[in-house]
């Protein structure tokens, strides 16, 4: 089956907006034994998508849209398809009366222009948006071009994840081949080329399988793709004592699903102190559900200022030492420890940039742990811009947390 991806929208041209969905569709046909032979962003130019949609129905089975299904004037996704294949657009009745109860649910009435949306091509099924009001469209055989199939869903990632889960995969898992499973490994402090290099053996070991490192900022992800769960167990056990203490987790989880969880199993918590960092590390881990369990919460201390008030640290004291300093970082750390009854306390500051800040070049930054048995600080030399900076240090703060949590083992 030839599938092609397009994904629709002026904004995903520019640097503002990224395309995620086509990469999650890719991993979700993956995991059916398929894949796209073509991926293609375009913007909301009529002639470009009339063009790019005609080229699509002569080369593809199986076409994935995403995008241009909103009420607005840019959104043309639906009108253009149904211009080219001669099929009317007639308004669907289940469509409108789920944008009535979609607005009616938030004591609102809905624009007139939002009634577009609930407009399906003649011969085309609608597909039901449950988190948003602009319906998807499932169109089979569509005129002259038997065999081929369209699927057009919404921009909105999380509108057009759940519809696919609920309605576009359960229709295309008969189609696909055999099932593929994947084994997906996190790996923390790691290069990926020494990844690529410790991993070479086993790799040429279980050649016959799909293999992936995909890297950035934060972590490298190892995956592993097969039809036979076996096959991937005999992988699994061969890699663990290859990666040891560098393997974060093993399936669907993160550096900081991993360092909650061993929180958790161990009966301990953790605080934070930030002040480069501006509140990322506690918003990384708070966007794991159930972190209260182990996650307390944390001060961003960002200006001395700060530091007084929420850690009560002496200003004097940091004008001698410096805000960007190993000593600023484990007293930040031991103050919100102690201030929160935490088992562990993390504590960063740093410069990110764009200019010299208390002395310390761009890119310096301390991260400092206290815990049962002192206070440690790291200091790192990091590349990158101001977000990259910010970004890399939570990393390195999670991970030198969980591998000294590693190092002393799980209590009973």
């Amino acid at each position: 089956m030839r599938i092609e991806c397009i994904a629709i929208g002026t904004e995903l041209l520019t640097t503002r907006r990224v395309d995620t969905n086509s990469v999650w569709l890719g991993e979700q046909l993956a995991a059916m034994g398929l894949g796209f032979h073509r991926k293609t962003t375009v913007g909301d130019s009529q002639e470009d998508l009339a063009g790019l949609f005609r080229e699509a129905l002569g080369r593809s089975d199986l076409i994935l849209i995403t995008g241009g299904l909103g009420p607005t004037f840019d959104d043309v996704t639906k009108e253009i398809f149904a211009g080219i294949l001669g099929a009317e657009l007639v308004e669907d009745a289940g469509s409108r009366a789920d944008m009535m109860a979609f607005y009616a649910a938030r004591n609102r009435v809905p624009p007139q222009v939002n009634f577009k949306q609930a407009l399906i091509p003649a011969g085309a099924e609608p597909l039901r948006n449950q988190v948003g009001t602009a319906p998807g469209v499932w169109w089979q055989d569509p005129p002259g071009h038997p065999g081929v199939r369209i699927v057009m869903m919404p921009g909105v990632p999380r509108e057009m994840k759940r519809m696919w889960e609920e309605q576009v995969g359960p229709r295309l898992r008969p189609l696909a081949g055999r099932e593929v499973h994947t084994l997906r490994m996190v790996v923390a402090g790691v290069p990926e080329s020494n990844l690529d290099e410790r991993t070479r053996a086993v790799r040429e070991r279980h050649g016959h399988l799909d293999w992936t490192i995909l890297a950035n900022l934060l972590q490298v992800e190892l995956l592993v793709r097969g039809p036979d769960p076996a096959a991937l167990a005999a992988v699994r056990a061969d890699l663990e004592p290859v990666l040891g203490a560098d393997l974060a987790c093993i399936g669907d989880g993160n550096l900081e699903d991993a360092v909650l969880d061993l929180l958790k199993a161990r009966g301990e918590t953790l605080a934070v102190a930030e002040s480069m960092t501006g509140g990322l590390l506690a918003s990384r881990l708070t966007a794991i559900p159930g972190a209260s369990t182990a996650f307390l919460g944390g001060a961003t201390a960002y200006t001395v200022e700060a530091k007084a008030s929420f850690l009560g640290l002496d200003p004097a004291w940091l004008g001698t030492v410096g805000t960007v300093s190993d000593a600023c970082g484990g007293a930040m750390a031991e103050a919100v420890r102690q201030r929160l009854g935490a088992t562990w306390a993390l504590g960063i500051c740093g410069n990110a940039g764009p200019g010299v800040e208390g002395g310390a070049p761009v890119g310096t930054v301390f991260i400092a742990l206290a815990g049962p048995a002192g206070t440690v600080v790291r200091s790192h030399a990091m590349a990158g811009d101001r977000a990259e900076v910010q970004l890399r240090s939570t990393a390195l703060a999670l991970d030198f947390l969980r591998r000294q949590m590693a190092l002393l083992g799980i209590k009973h």
